[in-house]
């Protein structure tokens, strides 16, 4: 290290620390210590001759290129992307060790593309854990890293330097090196980098030469920068991001910082800027030059090009000296950036020398906004704002961690059209090409640090208590700082995740706030200390979250991290956001997480799945199985059904009645609440469009006038129905949506999409006497017109009795106590005839809490039941009246199923369930009937809610409504095998084969269902990630339940937490009904 460097360095450490590096070599010596030691095993070694951090920006010989905004545009930028030389070897003692020599053969070495992950092109095993470190899992020893199992990757790349460099200044840019690497150019060392998640840079200058260039590099896959990097995510190396050269002239401008807010009433803009020059000729026949006369001029232009701001500066500047240049200006009725009005202004500066000569340009995207906390509430331009968000990985199922531009454009569109306006950078900076989408698309930023060091817990051992880990964990955290400090959508900055708390994050926060105040800075792990500006608890229940809002905070309360979304969950979203919007110091969160980290692979027949922890190496490999698999979408961005429920939550408008409905008037009075934070609904912006139904049938539809309401105000609209249209006996129900009249989102949210929904209950149908429950499951054919039915005993065992009628044959098992076929027509509609369930296949959520465990009596039940008695009676009506009484041992209680057979084929099915002990028994996963129909019964529809699967916690944004789909629509293909496929509050449901045969289901009031071609069995694993999805064979035929009640998904967690009660299934005695009827 360049002994000016090193002191700089060290000013810029405010940790103490007795430090020396020996020059070149980057080994330690300290007092006390005489030995060498790695480098990758020394926490006080993590940049030798690595440049130090500065905002993200190219520059361009002139400004009329750098308006352009494409590096690729300017003649002083290279790409090295592409084909390298590559030499992997699984340990440091068997690397080449000379192999940066220029006459080095690697002929026989392989290529790999840059950038990429070694472990994703077969080199090495990724590993996915959680909490531990996948090199140390049991006893980890900072700095220690193991010699026999630290894979190191050797590069070899050639490349020349445009004639027009020579007399630039030289630099090679690395986005994201994973964990530590060294650099040679030309046979020469260069230098040395930790953090893997923010660029290093290197002045190459003085080792280019004319002609063909040799760059050597040597990544370690570990190195004691990996204590810091102990994310929950998969653990893969190499390089992961753009590589390049850039040139710039000798003196130009080295960085610059933006600040870009709002006065006092947030109407104008205010900006100060900050620009470091420096000259950096550095020969002695330079040096001793006179002094030069330069000018750097600053603007600021509109979307149209028009100069809204212009500052020029006039300074001197000696050989080898740096300085601070200031602006200060205000630009009058400025468009303020928020995420929903995300309006940026392109920042110029250009370097020009005495003669007006341009040496250097560049331009930067920026916003007019303003951050800060009052009141114990986070301001944006002086507006309270929700953070409705999610914590985002990078990660592509295909690539790995190398994420391209359209990757992160598809992320960002789908989170605009479901109303997703926060993303924390969980838990790294992100590339830097995310930030400037997110400015331009409008999205909040959480930007964390590159730190986490939950493997060494958060107690005494904690490296965030520890004094020689102090300048790591600084250098991170200002990396971070200075590169996306320019950056509107970065509101937050976050100091890491789950690092412990002690003085060296401390000293982070007087950084921060020293360099940056203005920005909140957040800290999960100080909790309620003083360095952090925002208690920001993970998974807090709703009464942790209630009582802290009673306390009358001066912080406010955003979760960064909250509704685990761990497969089939992210129930009780909604109660979450009744509470939060009930308390102004609770301002929202972010959802774990936004993708499955699942990685693409085939299996032995061909079929592609998703992989995860413990689906690569051999038997021992450190995994945490599918505990990487939270999303809300795959691992290729499709949608899980939770993902609707998200939008519905998250959305920006309310509709409720402003008054009670009255029939007698063709006229609905509707209240609507605008829930953006900066956006007015107005009749020019946005369209309200409704459909009444009966009885789920549309029956009237049309507009209204959306009309001009504030943020957080409400207004009213009124609903013209057809005049006499709800005096008719029926379930009416009005579903109203709002939708944008142009594009949101520069085009991502296009015209016309749905932003907000509800469905408002106007009328109910007219009550059903119970007495009249089985009347009315019969067909409207007189009874006395259709055949008597027939009882039959079938000989010789009589184990068989059948019922027969009119078209229809019915087949009772009097041993097994079963229903065995239903035959209409000559079809067999029944393959498995009905049974009492209580089981439902655990998902993810339920292993976290040891449901399967708990509550494995209840599967038992299921299985195995005892017949007591099987009787079977004419009714003086004419109907057949079967008796099957169960008991069941392993819940002891009795169950008993009543089938009463109506002429027309009709069956009245009715439960009664109860239990000797309730108040030892725990609670019920389900309650329910199960049967298997015949193959080829696969085309749906029912009347209920939809039309995706929906779960009693997890329904606010699936309407009641007529619905159809088919087998594959069904089949909802979480990564790990578990429960899907549930739809609640069902009237009717019909499932017909191809011809048209079918059998129709009747609640009597709603019932619940699935069918999928599965059984609750196929599905149940012994412990939680076991099989794929894929693993699980497809049956031909439809597997139904249809239930009371299932107990819900829950979501507050995957590691203990239940469904909330209200969801759950008490033990108690139960009694219940529903009809099945042929159809045709």
């Amino acid at each position: 290290m360049d002994n000016n460097k090193k002191i700089m360095f060290l000013k810029m450490i405010t940790i103490p620390a007795l430090l020396v590096l020996a020059l070149g070599s980057g080994r330690l010596v300290s007092s006390g210590q005489e030995q060498a030691v790695n480098d990758w095993e020394n926490p006080r070694v993590f940049a030798i001759n690595k440049e130090a951090p500065h905002a993200t920006f190219i520059s361009f010989p002139d400004l009329k290129q750098a308006l352009s905004q494409d590096p690729g545009q300017s003649s002083w930028y290279k790409s090295l992307n592409g084909r390298w030389k590559f030499h992997w070897v699984p340990k440091p003692a068997d690397r080449p060790l000379d192999f940066w020599r220029p006459g080095y053969d690697d002929s026989r070495w392989s290529e790999i593309e840059v950038p990429a992950n070694w472990e994703i092109n077969g080199y090495g095993i990724p590993i996915y854990v959680n909490i531990p470190y996948d090199f140390a899992p049991r006893n980890p020893q900072p700095p220690r890293i193991p010699h026999d199992n630290n894979p190191v990757g050797s590069y070899r790349q050639k490349f020349t330097v445009p004639d027009d460099w020579k007399d630039k200044e030289v630099f090679i840019h690395f986005g994201a090196v994973k964990s530590a690497f060294y650099l040679w150019v030309n046979g020469q060392k260069v230098g040395y980098s930790q953090d893997s998640k923010t660029p290093a840079e290197f002045r190459i200058t003085p080792y280019l030469k004319p002609g063909e260039n040799l760059l050597a590099l040597e990544v370690y896959r570990y190195s004691d920068g990996s204590y810091l990097e102990c994310q929950d995510f998969w653990r893969i190396s190499g390089i992961e991001r753009d590589v390049y050269l850039y040139a710039v002239p000798r003196t130009r401008f080295r960085d610059f910082f933006a600040r870009t807010t709002l006065d006092e009433n947030y109407r104008n803009g205010r900006l100060e800027l900050e620009v470091e020059v420096q000259d950096g000729n550095e020969a002695p026949e330079v040096r001793t030059r006179k002094l030069q006369v330069f000018h750097l001029s600053a603007s600021i232009l509109d979307d149209r090009g028009n100069q809204l701001f212009l500052e020029k500066k006039t300074f001197t500047l000696k050989p080898g000296d740096r300085k601070v240049l200031n602006f200060k200006g205000e630009i009058p009725g400025v468009k303020p950036w928020t995420a929903e009005t995300p309006n940026l202004y392109t920042l110029c500066l250009e370097l020009a020398a005495e003669k007006s000569l341009p040496l250097q340009a560049t331009t930067r995207k920026v916003g007019f906004r303003t951050v800060e906390i009052k009141n114990g509430q986070l301001l944006i331009n002086g507006q309270a704002v929700y953070f409705r968000g999610v914590d985002r990985h990078e990660h592509d199922p295909w690539t790995g961690h190398v994420i391209s531009e359209e990757s992160m454009v598809r992320d960002i569109k789908l989170m605009k059209q479901n109303n997703i306006n926060a993303v924390r950078t969980s838990h790294y900076p992100n590339h830097p090409r995310w930030y400037e989408l997110c400015d331009y698309y409008g999205i909040y930023l959480k930007d964390e640090a590159n730190i986490e060091s939950h493997g060494m817990g958060y107690g005494e051992k904690s490296l965030a208590k520890n004094p020689d880990w102090g300048p790591a964990h600084l250098d991170r955290i200002r990396r971070m700082v200075e590169r996306d400090k320019n950056h509107p959508s970065v509101v937050i900055w976050s100091m890491g995740n789950e690092a412990g708390n002690g003085i060296n994050f401390e000293e982070c926060y007087r950084w921060i706030k020293q360099r940056d105040p203005s920005r909140p800075i957040h800290y999960e792990r100080a909790e309620l200390a003083w360095n952090t500006d925002i208690y920001c608890p993970m998974y807090p229940s709703l009464e942790e979250l209630e009582d802290y809002a009673r306390t009358n905070p001066a912080r406010p309360l955003i979760m960064c991290e909250y509704a685990h979304s761990m497969g089939n969950s992210t129930g009780n979203l909604q109660d979450y956001w009744d509470l939060i919007e009930k308390y102004p110091v609770l301002q929202g969160g972010f959802i774990w997480d936004w993708v499955d980290q699942g990685f693409a692979k085939k299996n032995e027949k061909g079929e592609l799945f998703w992989a995860y922890g413990g689906d690569f190496g051999p038997p021992g490999t450190p995994s945490d199985d599918n505990f990487c698999c939270n999303g809300l979408v795959a691992p290729d961005r499709q949608p899980h059904p939770a993902l609707w429920e998200v939008k519905k939550v998250y959305q920006p408008a309310k509709f409720e009645l402003a008054e009670p409905v009255n029939p007698e008037q063709a006229e609905i009075k509707v209240k609507i609440t605008n829930k953006y934070d900066f956006l007015s609904l107005s009749p020019e912006s946005f369209a309200i469009r409704w459909k009444l139904l009966k009885d789920g049938q549309p029956v009237a539809d049309g507009s209204a006038a959306c009309p001009t309401i504030q943020p957080w105000k409400a207004g009213e609209i009124r609903v013209k129905l057809p005049a006499e249209i709800l005096k008719a006996d029926g379930e009416y129900f009005l579903n109203l949506g709002l939708h944008n009249k142009d594009d949101l989102a520069q085009g991502l949210v296009p015209a016309d999409h749905l932003l907000a929904s509800e469905q408002l209950e106007i009328k109910k149908s007219q009550a059903v006497p119970k007495e009249s429950l089985a009347a009315a499951a019969r067909s409207n054919q007189p009874a006395a017109k259709l055949p008597k039915l027939r009882i039959k005993e079938n000989k010789p065992n009589n184990k068989e009795i059948t019922v027969s009628g009119q078209d229809f044959i019915l087949t009772f098992n009097r041993s097994e106590g079963r229903l065995t076929s239903y035959r209409f027509q000559n079809v067999e509609l029944l393959k498995d005839g009905p049974l009492p369930n209580f089981w439902r296949a655990p998902t993810d959520n339920d292993f976290g809490n040891r449901m399967p465990v708990r509550l494995k009596a209840w599967r038992e039940a299921s299985l195995s039941r005892q017949l007591k008695s099987f009787t079977i009676n004419k009714e003086k009506t004419g109907a057949v009246l079967i008796r099957v009484d169960f008991f069941l041992p392993s819940v002891e209680s009795n169950h008993t199923v009543i089938y009463q057979v109506e002429r027309d084929g009709t069956i009245r099915v009715h439960n009664e369930f109860q239990p000797a002990n309730p108040d030892k028994l725990p609670e019920i996963p389900r309650l329910g009937m199960l049967m298997g129909l015949a193959d080829g019964f696969d085309q749906i529809e029912y009347y209920g809610r939809g039309p995706h699967e929906n779960y009693c916690d997890r329904k606010t944004s699936a309407l009641v409504g007529i619905y159809r789909t088919n087998k594959e629509e069904q089949v909802i293909p979480y990564v790990s095998a578990q429960e899907f496929g549930n739809r609640t509050d069902t009237r009717w449901l019909v499932i017909k084969n191809k011809n048209g045969y079918g059998i129709k289901f009747s609640g009597l009031p709603l019932f619940e269902f699935s069918a999928i071609p599965y059984k609750p069995e196929d599905l149940t694993l012994n412990r939680r990630g076991e099989k794929h999805f894929v693993d699980v064979p497809r049956r031909n035929n439809f597997y139904v339940t249809i239930d009371l009640k299932q107990m819900g998904v829950g979501g507050d967690d995957s590691w203990g937490a239940r469904p909330h009660p209200q969801y759950l299934i008490k033990p108690q005695a139960y009694s219940w009904s529903f009809t099945l009827k042929p159809v045709k």
